[in-house]
C-alpha cells in the first residue's frame, strides 16, 4: 500500500490542537480495524517548518519538524494550521511562495483556524468560499475582499480546498479528508477509535 503523504506546517506560535488534531486523525486511521496493530495508517503525516530547529508553539510546547520547506517530499495533502504566528507569516515571501508551489502540486489543500489567512495572503482563496476562526472573520473579509467569507459554517469545501473554523474544527476537517480518500466507514472508525463524536456534516459536501 502506498501511503498518502500529509505535510502539516508548523511555525512559531502555531496553535497546538490546530496541527496535533489533524495529525492524530491521520495517524490513527486504518483501512481494516481488525488489523489495527499490524497495518499502518494509509496516511503518512509529518510536520514541516521553515528550518529544522524546534518550533515553540502557542502555549510553549516545543516540537521538532520532520522536514524543512526545502527537504519536504511531494505531498498528497497539505495542511496549514493557524495561531497567533500566522500574522507575522502573512508577509513572509519565502513561505507564501512555497505554499503557492505546493498547493499546485498537492491533491488536497486544507487549513485550520487562521491558517486560512496564510492561504489568503498567498492568493489561494481569491474568488473562492472560505472560513476561519470566528474571531478572525472580519479581519479576513477586510484583508481579502476577493474571498467569499462564510460566517456560519464550521467547514467549507471547494473542490480540493477545505477550510475549517477554529482549533478543534481541524479534527473534523481531517475526518472529512479521510472520508474523501477512503470513505465514510473508515472515517467513522477513526473517530470512534479516538472516542470523538463523528461530525455528521463531514459525511456530506458543504
Amino acid at each position: 500500500m502506498k501511503r498518502k503523504s500529509v505535510g502539516i506546517l508548523v511555525f512559531p506560535e502555531v496553535e497546538v490542537l490546530d496541527f496535533a488534531g489533524p495529525f492524530e486523525v491521520f495517524s490513527v486511521t486504518r483501512l481494516d480495524e481488525d488489523r489495527r496493530r499490524e497495518d499502518p495508517s494509509p496516511f503518512e503525516p509529518f510536520l514541516v517548518a521553515e528550518t529544522a530547529e524546534p518550533v515553540t508553539t502557542n502555549g510553549g510546547m516545543r516540537v521538532v519538524p520532520a522536514h524543512t520547506l526545502k527537504s519536504c517530499p511531494p505531498l498528497n495533502v497539505l495542511v496549514v494550521p493557524g495561531g497567533w504566528g500566522t500574522r507575522a507569516l502573512m508577509s513572509n515571501k519565502k513561505l507564501l511562495d512555497w505554499l503557492r508551489t505546493r498547493a499546485g502540486e498537492a491533491g488536497m489543500l486544507a487549513s485550520v483556524c487562521t491558517g486560512s489567512l496564510l492561504l489568503g495572503a498567498a492568493g489561494l482563496l481569491d474568488g473562492r468560499r472560505a472560513t476561519t476562526h470566528f474571531a478572525a472573520l472580519d479581519f479576513m473579509q477586510d484583508k481579502f475582499p476577493a474571498v467569499k467569507v462564510e460566517r456560519e459554517l464550521h467547514f467549507v469545501e471547494e473542490g480540493c480546498l477545505i477550510t475549517s473554523a477554529g482549533i478543534s474544527a481541524g479534527i473534523d476537517m481531517a475526518l472529512r479528508v479521510v472520508n474523501r480518500f477512503h470513505g465514510e466507514a473508515v472515517a467513522r472508525a477513526a473517530a470512534r477509535y479516538m472516542e470523538y463524536p463523528f461530525p455528521e456534516w463531514a459525511a456530506r459536501r458543504i
